[in-house]
């Protein structure tokens, strides 16, 4: 068997393996393509490095696409009263849906510092999902995908935007556990991770389907909050939008905005976006320079 990188991604172990930038694009010029490989910009305005997403069959494309994105599938929900026993089961079907959909999409999100980020998810025919997430980590300053295939859940770091990162996946979690508080985006928890509760008609949550978000490209709305008199609640508390056919088109949570901008077919499976390391994932929070700095002395 081929041994593992030992490179860790964290700046704070090696910061001598920064990966390139690419050229960004403006993120009103993105376009869809075929078999292209992409960069997407940030959106933080910190400079000109993007991250990198491919997505296959009808993937997007380069600059220079200037089309309106068709809207996703469904209709609005009209609002009815909390804790609806019929919105609850209305959401476990979407969910239901949405476990079994296939598809790459991207998304544009917006955190509690209202930057403006990129996000692309895809859940590919094998089961197999990946999350990339524009300024996902160290502060906002690196790009970071969370990728989950049969051997578990890895973090993955996508390009630098200013802070010294090594370009390789770390596994974080076995399958079917959480990434840790320290090294999760969170974003990612949006498009898989919740679905098995939603389905489960007796998790304790309290469903009212509501109108759509604004700016959502349609489907149906449901506010969902937790009925445990504890604080560790079962999922993100917020509003999920759901198409006809389970993709989600829009949520609202604690920590960010997120909303369809388009999808186009799922790949057979995701890759990657660098080889898989060994050593420690990025963490969230901006790494200390003086720190960084020691580890490109050593």
């Amino acid at each position: 068997m081929r041994g593992l990188d030992r490179r860790s991604q964290n700046p704070a172990a090696t910061a001598r393996h920064a990966g390139r930038p690419g050229p960004a694009c403006r993120a009103d010029r993105v376009g869809w393509g075929e078999n292209v490989a992409v960069r997407l910009p940030s959106g933080s305005g910190r400079g000109p490095a993007a991250l990198t997403a491919t997505v296959l069959a009808l993937g997007l494309a380069g600059c220079g696409g200037d089309g309106t994105p068709p809207r996703a599938p469904g209709t609005s929900a009209p609002a009815t009263a909390a804790g609806s026993p019929d919105a609850r089961d209305e959401l476990a079907g979407m969910a239901a849906l949405a476990l079994d959909r296939r598809y790459a999409a991207l998304y544009s999100f917006t955190g509690a510092d209202g930057v403006a980020r990129n996000v692309v998810a895809t859940v590919a025919n094998d089961g197999s999902w990946r999350v990339d997430i524009a300024g996902g980590a160290l502060g906002g300053t690196a790009d970071v995908s969370i990728v989950r295939n049969m051997n578990g859940v890895y973090q993955c770091s996508l390009s630098m935007t200013g802070a010294p990162v090594t370009t390789g996946c770390v596994h974080v979690a076995t399958k079917g556990e959480k990434v840790p508080r320290r090294y999760d985006p969170q974003v990612q928890r949006l498009f898989r991770q919740w679905l098995p509760v939603f389905t489960d008609r007796d998790a304790a949550l309290s469903v009212a389907a509501v109108q759509p978000l604004d700016g959502a490209q349609g489907g149906s709305c449901y506010s969902v909050d937790s009925i445990m008199a504890s604080m560790d609640a079962p999922v993100d508390v917020g509003v999920y939008c759901y198409s006809a056919d389970g993709l989600l088109t829009a949520a609202r949570v604690g920590f960010g905005v997120l909303k369809l901008v388009r999808q186009v077919a799922a790949p057979a499976t995701v890759q990657f976006p660098g080889p898989e390391v060994g050593g420690e994932a990025m963490g969230m929070s901006a790494a200390a320079p003086s720190t960084a700095a020691s580890a490109a002395a050593g």
